[in-house]
């Protein structure tokens, strides 16, 4: 079953890709994570999925593909408050080169959509690389069956479950109520609704969205972090040169180790507990098949 027909099911699963169909040299398995750091958004990303095995091991030929960047602020990317074109446009090209039939780029922002898509630089880079970026279609909403432990039902832009496969490429940065925001929370991008109700329980939120959404790959720009007065920032002072990208098939994995980038351990999050119980993921990195480079 592909995802398009397993998310028409609206099935929510516990389990999370373990495993890819190409093997690395010398028949070694893929890994379950890369963390490569360098000075190039592009190249750390194409690094990052040449470690896990190359971007066709997460796409076939012909697919529909969806990449769920951070576009939510009316922010520049020096301000890493949404996430870095450069690695969005190398995605996109990857993604092609694997045999995507078409490839969109997209994000309900909370600042008006036109500022958000210009001034991160994301529409741009998106579409240079032949990717479509539309804003997101209120029409396009439809109430879902999360069949999560809160939220039980919620209004979902189809856009992100009728495709083939699914991208998510948060950037690793503060937030003044979950802490962090990254890869779960990134999904608030992909609902409409009043989002804002979240709030009474933004833990057990973005765990129940992320079991909804389930994505084939994470790739986690961290190349600048913001590490004060997220999620939207504003200052430069916020900011940090992480210059690393992390690439994971395990999305609680991914957030685990960018929780160290901030010096905050993983049992302080209780989004990543309540994501392993769910079957999520991972937060034991020693568990897992970890590749380290620089480029």
């Amino acid at each position: 079953m592909n995802r398009r027909d397993f998310m028409k099911d609206l099935a929510v699963g516990s389990l999370v890709l373990r495993c890819g169909p190409s093997l690395l040299a010398q028949g070694k398995p893929n890994p379950d994570l890369a963390i490569v750091t360098g000075e190039s958004p592009a190249a750390l990303a194409k690094e990052a999925l040449a470690a896990l095995g190359g971007m066709k091991r997460f796409i076939a030929k012909g697919d529909k593909v969806m990449i769920k960047p951070n576009i939510g602020w009316d922010r520049t990317p020096e301000l890493a408050a949404t996430t870095n074109p450069e690695i969005i446009r190398t995605l996109v090209e990857l993604s092609f080169e694997a045999g995507a039939k078409e490839v969109t780029v997209m994000d309900n922002t909370i600042n008006q959509a036109p500022r958000c898509y210009a001034r991160s630089g994301i529409a741009e880079a998106a579409k240079a690389a032949g990717a479509k970026v539309p804003f997101v279609n209120e029409y396009r909403l439809k109430k879902m069956a999360l069949k999560g432990e809160w939220l039980k039902e919620w209004e979902v832009f189809t856009d992100f479950v009728e495709t083939d496969k699914l991208i998510n490429v948060p950037i690793a940065k503060h937030h003044s109520l979950s802490r962090l925001s990254i890869g779960m929370k990134n999904w608030l991008g992909a609902v409409g609704g009043a989002r804002n109700q979240f709030h009474q329980k933004i833990d057990e939120a973005m765990v129940d969205l992320a079991a909804f959404f389930k994505p084939q790959l994470t790739v986690l720009d961290a190349y600048r972090i913001l590490t004060r007065n997220g999620p939207q920032g504003g200052r430069l002072s916020d900011v940090k040169l992480q210059k690393t990208v992390v690439a994971s098939i395990d999305p609680v994995a991914a957030e685990t180790l960018a929780a160290g980038f901030f010096e905050i351990r993983p049992e302080e999050l209780p989004c990543l507990e309540l994501a392993q119980k769910r079957g999520l993921g991972q937060t034991s990195l020693e568990k897992l098949t970890v590749e380290k480079r620089t480029v």
